[in-house]
């Protein structure tokens, strides 16, 4: 029970990373039907921004809370990565709106190989590790351990998934949002003004994005030039999970997924231990002399899991588990 226990708050926190980064696609997506790859580099360059104006402010030798040097690193990454959110669907996908549809996904995949490269040339190759300036109290909560930092991941994330739920639904924005959602041509023809809309969508899932980088950097102490691709490919599949273009779909594949990767990773990879089986064991005797353990799925295949859990969601529900909330286009 306590290894079942730590696994879920693992999972929590995990997922709830990868619930803050997939309602970037699903908002995106319900509104104009298309799916920003460029977005998992939107969330690397708000790590990236974070650490650089964290590390500065370290080096700089002033007198500040701790958390008010994270509190800047945010503040500098949200609006950075709004403003390339922006760019990104008034350059990139604005001209492209009326275009068949797999020229706005090439183009996505495109801007997202330009975004990870002058994260390159900005930031190197070399991963950046992020200073640990914060007090990581560890609290036990029934057998399991519980971070500081974990508890902030998570109630952070609740309390932002919250705010965007309300800003949506109660809103008189929110309602111009769900009414470009529905169609376009008939928002534009009571007064709304789709292209505002429309890149309001992108610039908040790119804010949710900044801040859910500085999350992943901070939890996970590191940050790199490549570490959108993955992150960016499972809160797509969170999102599609869930059901894209639905929020609450987004905000429980999210949470799904990372706990079945916790699961999968905590418990599935000691059942799977091959010297444990007798003919596996006679098999790979000399190897299990060794090593003690032969392993076929693990933390390291934790992805496995994931997108194991998402085929089968696919195969046996196409529209995610909550539906697929797109409007039927005249």
């Amino acid at each position: 029970m306590d290894i079942l226990l730590q696994q879920i708050i693992n999972g929590l926190t995990t997922g709830s990373v990868y619930a803050i980064v997939a309602l970037g696609y699903t908002m995106v997506y319900g509104v104009i039907q298309l799916i920003n790859f460029a977005h998992g580099e939107v969330v690397m360059i708000g790590a990236m921004v974070a650490f650089s104006v964290i590390m500065a402010l370290v080096g700089m030798g002033l007198p500040l809370p701790p958390f008010v040097i994270v509190l800047g690193g945010v503040l500098a990454a949200v609006p950075v990565c709004m403003a390339i959110g922006y760019l990104l669907e008034r350059v990139a996908y604005r001209p492209l709106r009326h275009a068949p549809r797999l020229a706005p996904l090439i183009t996505a995949i495109g801007m997202s190989i330009i975004l990870q490269h002058l994260a390159l040339l900005v930031w190197g190759r070399d991963p950046r590790a992020f200073p640990q300036i914060m007090e990581n109290a560890s609290f036990a909560v029934g057998g399991a351990a519980i971070s500081s930092v974990q508890i902030a991941i998570i109630l952070l994330s609740v309390t932002m998934m919250a705010g965007l739920t309300w800003f949506v639904y109660r809103t008189r924005f929110g309602i111009a949002i769900r009414a470009t959602a529905e169609d376009v041509r008939v928002a534009g023809l009571m007064g709304v003004d789709a292209n505002r809309v429309i890149a309001a969508t992108f610039t908040i899932g790119a804010a949710l994005g900044a801040v859910a980088g500085v999350m992943y950097g901070t939890y996970y102490g590191i940050a790199h030039y490549t570490m959108g691709f993955i992150l960016g490919l499972k809160a797509f599949s969170a999102a599609v999970l869930g059901g894209i273009g639905n929020l609450a779909g987004a905000m429980l594949g999210g949470i799904l997924l990372g706990l079945v990767e916790a699961l999968g990773a905590g418990y599935i990879g000691d059942m799977t231990d091959l010297c444990r089986w007798p003919v596996f064991g006679e098999l790979l005797a000399e190897r299990c002399a060794a090593d003690g353990h032969v392993v076929l799925f693990g933390s390291n295949y934790q992805d496995v899991f994931a997108f194991l859990v998402l085929i089968l969601v696919l195969v046996f529900r196409p529209s995610g588990l909550l539906g697929e909330r797109v409007a039927e286009r005249a």
